[in-house]
């Protein structure tokens, strides 16, 4: 009985409020195997962090990895983070459901969001942002 050969990489996608990122890389992180942004994808910058450029990016960035024969992927989604929201942007969950039917088997999902634990100041200043 033959077995397929298994050929993994990490799928990171950055959602944040104004656009959307999907990077593709080996298991280490260190070369980089594809990429996209929702800004490639669509023309108007007001439809960057849209779920339709996420998904097109997904998509971009899926048929790259099948023609380098990649069949397993690991999911990496982070959002802004640090002194902005911690949840990831539209975009992230319309970007997971498109790699996850474009064939490919799925390892594991992982909110990779960075939150302070004992943070830094805030920008702004004693008086606060000034208008």
């Amino acid at each position: 009985m033959s077995k397929r050969e298994e050929r993994w990489a990490v799928v990171h996608i950055y959602s944040s409020f104004n656009n959307t990122i999907v990077h593709a890389t080996d298991l280490s992180g260190s070369k980089t195997l594809a990429i996209s942004s929702g800004g490639q994808q669509v023309k108007a910058d007001r439809l960057k962090p849209s779920q339709y450029a996420a998904m097109r990016s997904a998509f971009d960035v899926a048929e790259k990895l099948k023609k380098m024969k990649i069949t397993h992927i690991h999911i990496l989604v982070r959002g802004v983070g640090g002194h902005g929201p911690k949840t990831p942007g539209p975009g992230a969950q319309s970007a997971i459901r498109v790699l996850a039917r474009s064939g490919f088997i799925i390892g594991r999902i992982e909110d990779v969001t960075p939150i302070p634990h004992d943070t830094t100041r805030r920008p702004g200043g004693r008086r606060g942002r000034r208008m």
